[in-house]
């Protein structure tokens, strides 16, 4: 097999093998390093994919899709001005270029330009009307404009992309009809964060008909049982009991026909476990005594998501919207402020190098599932994190959250907002510009500054 062919077999390592070999028989073929510099930039290797569609428009300037491929890479590498340049030249050679036309959507949405956005999303799918990611992607761009009856109903082609499979959705599917005396499965999707954010609609679709049996991932089990106590939450490694019918956490906004005003539960919906509460309580009780602190403001700290590496695209964006935890070193600066970390992961470790000046405690070793996270979260005052599972989870909780947000933020979030109908008690401080944290964070700093001068008690 050829080295296309590998790639389209996603053989993709076998397929790199295979382009090096040809490269190295025609360093100068326009084609191939147009197609290898495409497969690299999947893999995420966007330094050297830059590398290879440069010379391809060189060597080839009239090669529309390295053009395309070269467009996206600028994309990732979020030099947006370079990436719109590069689509326009392979709209220039090829008006009816399909993923171009997709893509330049993708770039405009991710700047905010959302009206202009949905006229290439548009134009695209006419031409590939069953190209269900980029119908996907007009879903987004329509979402993040909170055009929501158009925009949910649009997402359910996410179901007709190589990225979204239907999370073993077999039986009869609900589309939000009456169901008395039958049974429902609702089966979690995506992430951490898109469970706790979807789960406010269960009752609501509970109400429509007779069972709700939800599936969800074990480190959401407990939290959610007690929070919703009426309908029966299972593992996803579980088999389901007998049911009738089925659908996704994902789609229930839909069926439900939600908008901007009817978004249910913004003031909170989730509940800690009072026993654990009180045990919270006493832990940090006694970090007053270690630390020799008596904070104004007690404050949960969040700065990296879960890298997701299995889903390439997952950890594209999961390397825009996490940080460092010494990029938070401005806020060492607010007198009176005890930190805590309820950062998991990989980057969990920078805990116990915090930045100079900030007092930071870590108890993340006791944090198994969300259930812990949010009896501690529940004696905090507030929670500062990146646009992770713990502000659903704050925001769920009923509690102050201020979000961190990628420049490119997610469609959730809503453009041109610094608070969101999800959760009334969310503040967003988004990246003014790709890559600049310092902005944001020095408003964050600043505004936490006046509010812990707020909250001093009075001589």
């Amino acid at each position: 097999m050829d080295a296309v062919a590998l790639q389209r077999a996603n053989r993709l390592q076998d397929a790199v093998v295979a382009y090096q070999a040809e490269l190295k028989r025609n360093p100068n073929d326009a084609c191939t390093l147009s197609n290898y510099g495409g497969l690299l930039c999947s893999l995420g290797d966007f330094q050297a994919a830059r590398e290879l569609l440069m010379r391809a428009v060189q060597i080839k300037p009239d090669l529309a899709d390295a053009w395309s491929n070269f467009g996206n890479v600028l994309f990732e590498l979020q030099d947006y001005q370079g990436a719109i340049t590069a689509y326009k030249q392979c709209l220039t050679l090829q008006p009816q270029h399909p993923l171009a036309l997709s893509n330049l959507g993708v770039l405009l949405d991710a700047q905010g330009h959302h009206a202009l956005a949905q006229n290439f999303h548009k134009t695209a799918i006419q031409l590939e009307p069953d190209n269900g990611s980029n119908r996907t992607n007009y879903a987004l761009s329509l979402l993040a404009q909170g055009q929501y009856t158009e925009g949910f109903k649009a997402y359910e082609w996410r179901w007709n992309t190589k990225i979204i499979g239907k999370h073993n959705l077999q039986g009869a599917l609900w589309n939000g009809e009456s169901f008395v005396g039958r049974t429902l499965l609702i089966h979690t999707e995506g992430g951490f964060g898109d469970m706790l954010q979807f789960a406010r609609f269960i009752p609501l679709a509970a109400e429509r008909g007779g069972r709700v049996i939800v599936k969800v991932r074990k480190e959401l089990l407990a939290l959610l049982q007690r929070s919703f106590p009426q309908q029966l939450f299972i593992s996803v490694d579980d088999d389901a009991p007998p049911h009738d019918l089925e659908c996704a956490v994902g789609s229930l906004p839909y069926f439900l026909g939600t908008t901007l005003n009817t978004i249910p539960f913004s003031n909170g919906y989730l509940k800690s476990d009072p026993v654990q509460v009180a045990i919270w309580r006493q832990r940090l009780e006694k970090d007053l005594y270690f630390t020799a602190c008596n904070p104004t403001l007690r404050i949960g700290l969040v700065w990296a998501g879960s890298p997701h590496r299995e889903v390439r695209s997952v950890e594209f964006v999961d390397q825009r919207r996490s940080m460092d935890l010494q990029t938070l070193a401005p806020l060492a600066d607010i007198p009176n402020v005890l930190f805590y970390s309820l950062q998991v992961g990989e980057k969990g470790i920078q805990a116990k190098m915090p930045p100079k000046g900030m007092k930071l405690v870590n108890h993340t070793h006791l944090l198994h599932n969300f259930d812990d996270t949010a009896a501690l979260v529940s004696n905090l005052d507030m929670v500062i994190a990146v646009d992770t599972a713990v502000v659903h989870l704050a925001g769920g909780l009923g509690k102050p959250v201020w979000m961190l947000s990628r420049f490119d933020q997610c469609w959730r979030w809503l453009s041109g907002r610094v608070d969101s109908p999800w959760y009334e008690n969310l503040r967003i401080y988004q990246q003014p510009q790709p890559l600049d944290w310092a902005s944001p964070i020095k408003q964050l700093a600043s505004d936490l500054l006046k509010l812990e001068q707020s909250k001093r008690p009075s001589a």
